[in-house]
């Protein structure tokens, strides 16, 4: 059981550190960084297919957090949340603007360099092992945890998943809402 009670901590101390972000608090938004920047690099890293990419919009995204910092409300959701769909929405963003880019611009083929490092896909996986959220993905059956990994994982859209699965629109979402609701009760565990 303890570490039930050192992830509530760590999901408080987010959105205390969040609060004090808010409020001007440059230590707070360093330790803050410090606290959750390793999760959120395996967000962008599960998004985006080179590790330079996901530095870059982790970058963006605590730009953000700093000037939006007052937006967070611990009544709505955790501050680990908040971050992370911030985190996801930052590199869905930078992934589809890449896509419009890439359409837009003739690309020429060359060798293809190798940099030694780990592949993102690794790196993503071992961080969020780390977390648990793999375990408490597995807790869920299949169709519900596919639809979960496409949408964060993939940024597919409702509409696109409602199209691939063959279920309704608002069925999509109810099945995405409860699987969240499941898997923030397993992560709280």
């Amino acid at each position: 059981m303890a570490d039930s009670t050192e992830r509530s901590t760590s999901a408080e101390e987010a959105d205390q550190l969040l609060l004090a972000t808010a409020g001007g608090d440059t230590a707070a938004f360093e330790r803050l960084y410090r606290a959750t920047s390793p999760r959120l690099f395996a967000v962008c890293l599960r998004l985006l297919p080179q590790r330079s990419e996901a530095e870059d919009v982790l970058q963006e995204v605590y730009s953000n957090v700093w000037r939006k910092a007052a937006q967070f409300d611990p009544a709505k959701a955790s501050g680990l949340t908040w971050l992370s769909m911030m985190a996801r929405n930052r590199a869905i963003d930078h992934l589809r603007a890449s896509r419009n880019e890439r359409n837009s611009v003739p690309i020429e083929l060359g060798p293809e360099l190798v940099d030694g490092a780990e592949a993102a896909d690794q790196l993503a996986h071992a961080a969020m092992q780390a977390h648990g959220l793999e375990a408490c993905l597995d807790e869920l059956e299949l169709q519900r945890r596919t639809l979960i990994r496409k949408a964060f994982y993939e940024g597919s859209t409702y509409e696109e998943l409602a199209t691939r699965s063959g279920a309704p629109l608002g069925t999509v979402k109810s099945w995405i809402r409860r699987s969240l609701a499941k898997l923030k009760a397993c992560l709280e565990r």
